[in-house]
């Protein structure tokens, strides 16, 4: 099990992960053992890790966490499985062949982070001022960056938007890139799908309330910790999913026929409390 952010931050995720395993017969400690390896949002960090489950012969690599993950574990071997749980274009980033037959050693779950962008920056627009800046909120180092904001660009100008791009690798880089909204004027925010984001959940709901800045997140997770609008599948269903797959790989199924699954179903989540905190109206068409 090979991830980019910290055990701290994802016990829920290993959870769900463990019972998409036992969904398909296996129960850790019973009739498979998981060896963990966690990058801590340092993803320099991931090649060597990697590299160290193929040393230990592992019979299968479930890469999650982002693209990152699973583009690490595929340069390390072409012989193992490995079956991927992250955002962004799993055929673009080169992963696979196509997403009904994937071919290789690799197949997984998309959580499609890169094509949603577009409809959270629609459901923001709704909610602020025609002529209001939106910000974007990324980490510069994730291979899918680059792609989500041109992704945003043009869903921006299809609705005659203006959206600025706001960068952070670290605790210290979010802090900076939220003292700059009010000089920017800046009215709302989308923060892009990242383990970076989702390690620094807290921190960046607390920002985002004390700056009274409407907020689009991925996940249902952070509107229930605060945040006050996400929409996106369900990422503990994501990474059920992905121990499915896993567990079927360990019964003899081979990657390169399985194909990538996408989810079919998407969570719009609103918590009207925060609204109330940050002085914002929920119109009736939201």
């Amino acid at each position: 099990f090979l991830h980019s952010a910290s055990p701290e931050t994802r016990r829920d995720q290993v959870v769900a992960f463990r019972q998409g395993l036992k969904d398909a017969g296996f129960v850790e400690g019973e009739n498979v053992a998981i060896e963990y390896r966690w990058a801590g949002d340092q993803y320099d960090r991931l090649p060597e890790l990697a590299a160290d489950l193929v040393r230990r012969r592992v019979a299968v690599i479930a890469a999650t966490g982002n693209m990152a993950t699973a583009l690490a574990a595929k340069a390390r071997t072409t012989t193992i499985p490995i079956v991927f749980m992250n955002s962004g274009d799993p055929v673009q980033a080169g992963l696979v062949a196509s997403l009904n037959r994937p071919g290789g050693n690799i197949t997984g779950v998309s959580n499609m982070a890169v094509e949603l962008g577009a409809k959270q920056l629609g459901l923001l627009h709704e909610l602020v001022p025609g002529d209001a800046l939106i910000a974007v909120l990324v980490n510069p180092n994730s291979p899918i960056t680059e792609s989500f904001i041109a992704d945003l660009r043009l869903a921006a100008s299809a609705i005659g938007r203006q959206i600025e791009i706001l960068t952070a690798t670290t605790n210290r880089e979010i802090d900076a890139a939220f003292a700059g909204l009010t000089q920017k004027q800046i009215r709302a925010l989308v923060v892009g799908l990242d383990t970076l984001f989702l390690s620094r959940r807290v921190q960046l709901i607390t920002l985002t309330t004390r700056h009274a800045v409407p907020t689009m997140h991925p996940f249902r997770e952070d509107v229930e910790a605060g945040g006050l609008m996400s929409y996106g599948p369900s990422n503990m269903d994501q990474y059920r999913h992905a121990g499915v797959y896993t567990g079927r790989i360990l019964k003899g199924e081979k990657p390169a026929e399985t194909p990538v699954q996408r989810p079919t179903k998407f969570e719009f989540v609103i918590n009207l409390q925060t609204a109330k905190v940050i002085g914002i109206e929920i119109p009736p068409t939201l």
